[in-house]
Order: structure tokens, then sequence, then C-alpha cells
């Protein structure tokens, strides 16, 4: 069974907050909101009014390349993920948002987040902090797909995330990686092959 990611446990990594602080200032402002699987959360062309804090479950983001789909943000359990432009600027989306697995999330509106930032000035910091870490997350991921090479995208990208290997679909993660498939499928039979033959000399 997959652990269960509170937010409040995701919010302390910024700024300790106390069971009463989240209570009284976050709480009443979460919608908790359930997807199927391959349910559009967001679509492109419209406002994004939710920032979603995944409970339950496995998201992408990407937008639409003529007929191809490009991924820009895969997350599970204990992450964020919303069209970012969209929501902080009141602007039509570029992206579609869209369950991988059932999904069940925590979400915040436009104008409840508003609301967080006006109650406390530690809350509109918290938020601030938030926001702040999204952004350097995605300048971090640019860099790698310009400095890194294909090869070293996938290595770093099974290293620190194995359990995604099982449960997102390989052409999902080719896009995000910018990976070709077949470079993909070549890669990962690499990785299947380093293994089996560790644990042969183990044994």
């Amino acid at each position: 069974m997959i652990p269960r990611k509170s937010l409040i446990e995701f919010l302390n990594k910024f700024i300790p907050l106390t069971q009463e602080e989240f209570n009284e200032f976050i709480a009443p402002l979460i919608i908790k909101r359930n997807f199927g699987k391959k349910a559009i959360i967001t679509r492109a062309g419209e406002i994004e009014n939710y920032i979603n804090f995944i409970e339950v479950g496995l998201v992408r983001k990407y937008y639409k390349k003529e007929k191809e789909e490009i991924n820009t943000q895969i997350s599970n359990e204990g992450h964020i993920i919303h069209a970012q432009e969209s929501f902080h600027g009141r602007i039509p989306s570029e992206y579609f948002v869209e369950t991988i697995e059932p999904t069940e999330l925590s979400s915040i509106t436009y104008e409840g987040l508003e609301k967080m930032y006006s109650s406390s000035e530690k809350m509109q910091r918290l938020g601030r902090l938030v926001v702040t870490a999204t952004m350097v997350w995605k300048d971090k991921r640019q860099a790698q797909m310009v400095k890194l090479t294909p090869r070293e995208r996938f290595i770093r990208f099974v290293t620190k995330h194995p359990e995604l290997m099982q449960r997102v679909p390989q052409k999902y993660l080719a896009s995000y990686l910018h990976i070709k498939p077949e470079t993909f499928s070549r890669f990962k039979h690499m990785v299947k092959d380093h293994t089996k033959n560790i644990v042969i000399h183990q044994n």
C-alpha cells in the first residue's frame, strides 16, 4: 500500500507549523477532490483555479505540440501540481493536468490562498516559500534538460525515483525526460541487465 503523505508534513519543510495553526488557517480552505484514472484536472485554455497537493495518486502536466503530448511534470504522493503560470497570473493555461492513477487531492482555490496570505504574516511567508520552491524546482529541471545527456537524465531519474519506473507508462517518462522512446527502451534494458548481473555475482 502506498503511504499517505500529509499536507502538514509537506508544509513543515518550509516553516514549522503547529496542528492548531494548520487547523485555524489552512484546514478550512482545503477542498478534497477525487479523480479516476486518466481524468482531466485542468484543461488547456481554462484558468487554473486550484493549487493541488497529491494525497494519493499520480498526476502529469503536459502541453500539446501538434499531435504530440509533451510532459513537463510527473508527480506522486506528497507533491504539489498545478498549471503554475495560469494560477498565479490568472491567465488561460497552456497545460493540461491529468491523472495517471486514481488520485485524491487536497486543493486550495486562488481566492482561498489569498485569504490564507492575509490571515497572518507567517502564512504569507509560508505561501511565498512554497511558490519560490516550485519555481526553483522548475529552473533546476530546465537546467538538467540542457546540461545532462539523455543517459545522464535517465540514470538520475531512475536513481531518485525508482518506484515511478513501475507506475508511470514508458511513453510519458520518455517525453518527460526528453528521450526518444527507442533510446529510453534501450536504457531501461541496460539497467535491467546491470541489475541481473549484480544479483548473479552476489549469489
